[in-house]
């Protein structure tokens, strides 16, 4: 049997993609993320079906979990909150499953960044502003940030910052990125992205300490860039009506082995 790893998205039970929702619907036991799967993903499981709370448990422990299903022939669905490719802790687990020749999928989910833009209004990646978006974090209990990926090094891209477990470090934030950015540079906190409690807090460098309010101290992103308040830039030549297509089809079902949906 196989266990399935989903990603269950920012928060929001309608922003679970529908393989996703019709593999938790197959699967007669669930392991997710209780802090962070909203029981409404859960309604998709089966009746019947065992349903475990991973948020208290270790690693060996959830690895039993996943054997002892195994060994009775249930395929498993395993629940992560956004997208399994960053910071999930999936790796340590797919790991251990290769193993024990333990058969496993993986099923992408809506990535917190991605919702928190969408709760912005805002593309990240303005023509002439910021044509790159860095996904990063500051050192924490859990795992430590390598020498060399500093967010001053990564500030002094210009690229737009998307700062996840990292708002208990904000002053340490602005401190390392204002001398690249200027303390004018627009500053978003998004907490609990897509959640009905959703919270929005828009600041500068200078600002944005002060502007955050009490009671924020986790599931809250950190974005920073000259993108997120721009008024001002250049239009993509990609809809421009001298722009060559001929990469571009004209349907999705196109054949052409070259083609590139935004080849500028």
């Amino acid at each position: 049997m196989t266990v399935h790893f989903i990603g269950a998205g920012p928060g929001a039970p309608d922003l679970l993609t529908l393989r996703g929702r019709d593999l938790i619907a197959a699967c007669p036991v669930c392991l997710y993320a209780g802090s962070l799967v909203p029981q409404a993903v859960l309604a998709h499981c089966p009746q019947g079906a065992r349903i475990v709370n991973t948020a208290p448990l270790d690693l060996d422990a959830i690895m039993a979990e996943i054997t002892s299903a195994h060994t009775a022939g249930h395929d498993i669905a395993r629940l992560h909150s956004g997208d399994l490719s960053l910071w999930s802790a999936m790796g340590e687990q797919l790991r251990r499953l290769r193993a024990l020749d333990i058969p496993y999928t993986v099923t992408p989910g809506v990535p917190s960044f991605a919702a928190a833009a969408a709760a912005l209004g805002a593309e990240l990646t303005l023509p002439g502003l910021a044509q790159s978006v860095v996904l990063t974090r500051t050192s924490g209990r859990a795992s430590a940030m390598p020498a060399q990926e500093t967010l001053a090094n990564f500030a002094a891209t210009g690229a737009t910052l998307a700062l996840h477990l990292s708002i208990q470090n904000l002053a340490h934030v602005v401190a390392e990125t204002t001398p690249h950015y200027g303390p004018d540079c627009p500053v978003a906190i998004v907490w609990r992205a897509s959640w009905p409690d959703q919270r929005i807090i828009r600041a500068t460098l200078a600002t944005v300490e002060a502007a955050l309010p009490e009671g924020i101290a986790r599931t809250a992103l950190i974005l920073i860039g000259p993108a997120l308040a721009a008024e001002v830039f250049d239009e993509s030549c990609l809809y421009a009506p001298d722009y060559d297509r001929r990469y571009r089809p004209q349907s999705a079902d196109s054949p052409w082995s070259e083609w590139s949906e935004s080849d500028d």
